[in-house]
């Protein structure tokens, strides 16, 4: 399976339809957008590249995203807000959690986090691979090189479930940062987005 996953797109069309061009070119399986899909410009056509490319959407909000915007983009375009939720594709189950511990309409608390996780990931029981989408990055991981201080509730995450990958994005000038935090695989997968091959 191939994955394109993005975040910090902030209302930027041209940025939308750069990547959709590129799940396209590289025949990706699923698209996935790590929040901040509206914000500070347009948003005008963001979903719906995509959806003109034929690509499944995931996506989930960030702090600047409103959780009612998201479940709207969502359901306009017959994508899949997955916060709170789990899907599966392949065998690969997929859950998350948006918001951030920031400013903006999806400031979120570490204990609302932790608890959206908890009810995303109870769907999962049966699938060999896992991957943890969110907004805001880890405590302790190398994200906090910004000064923007990691969710506790994400690294406790990560030490329970035991996921195969958090992505994530929030702090820009972390984009296409990768570490390993206990067997996960961490990617700040940024606005310019990533390609995965699981």
């Amino acid at each position: 399976m191939k994955i394109l996953a993005a975040s910090d797109i902030h209302g930027e069309s041209k940025i939308a339809k750069r990547l959709a061009q590129r799940a396209e070119s590289e025949n990706v399986d699923l698209v996935i957008l790590c929040g901040d899909i509206t914000g500070f410009s347009e948003t005008k056509d963001i979903i719906k590249p995509f959806k003109d490319k034929k690509k499944h959407v995931l996506l989930l909000p960030g702090n600047w995203d409103s959780f009612a915007t998201a479940d709207f983009i969502a359901t306009l375009y017959g994508v899949k807000n997955i916060h709170g939720y789990s899907a599966i594709y392949e065998d690969i189950g997929f859950f998350g959690a948006g918001g951030a511990r920031a400013p903006g309409p999806g400031d979120t608390s570490d204990s609302e986090i932790m608890k959206t996780l908890e009810k995303a990931h109870a769907g999962l029981k049966t699938t060999k691979k896992k991957i943890m989408l969110t907004h805001d990055h880890p405590a302790g991981s190398k994200s906090e090189f910004s000064g923007i201080p990691g969710s506790n509730a994400i690294e406790k995450a990560i030490k329970k479930f035991k996921p195969d990958f958090l992505l994530h994005g929030h702090i820009h000038e972390a984009h296409g940062l990768e570490e390993t935090i206990g067997s996960t695989r961490v990617i700040n997968v940024g606005r310019e987005g990533k390609i995965i091959e699981l």
